[in-house]
């Protein structure tokens, strides 16, 4: 099956593990990378980190709410997404982007 996964934080990792490897994940929409520690270096999210190392195509938008994205997301033909820990409230309109819905 083709997903579409939003999470950042490690607490998302287990079930993007679990889902790499059953299905194809065809892109990661994770969380802009912040500032983080003493030096207040751009960090990446653990979910990111995992995307990378998996070869998957990462998206980092900073308002899923743009309608640009509505498309964006449309072009990888995601069979369903799945959100855990994602860190912002997903419109309906990028809900209803996977032909067979968001869980």
């Amino acid at each position: 099956m083709r997903v579409l996964f939003y999470g950042t934080p490690e607490f998302a990792l287990p079930t993007l593990d679990a889902l790499l490897a059953r299905h194809r994940v065809v892109a990661v929409v994770t969380r802009p990378d912040r500032p983080s520690g003493r030096g207040q270096r751009l960090t990446a999210p653990p979910v990111k980190r995992r995307a990378e190392a998996a070869g998957i195509p990462i998206l980092q938008p900073a308002r899923l709410r743009d309608p640009e994205w509505r498309e964006r997301l449309a072009g990888f033909d995601a069979e369903v997404a799945v959100v855990v820990a994602f860190g912002q409230i997903l419109p309906k309109a990028v809900l209803d982007v996977p032909a067979r819905g968001s869980i």
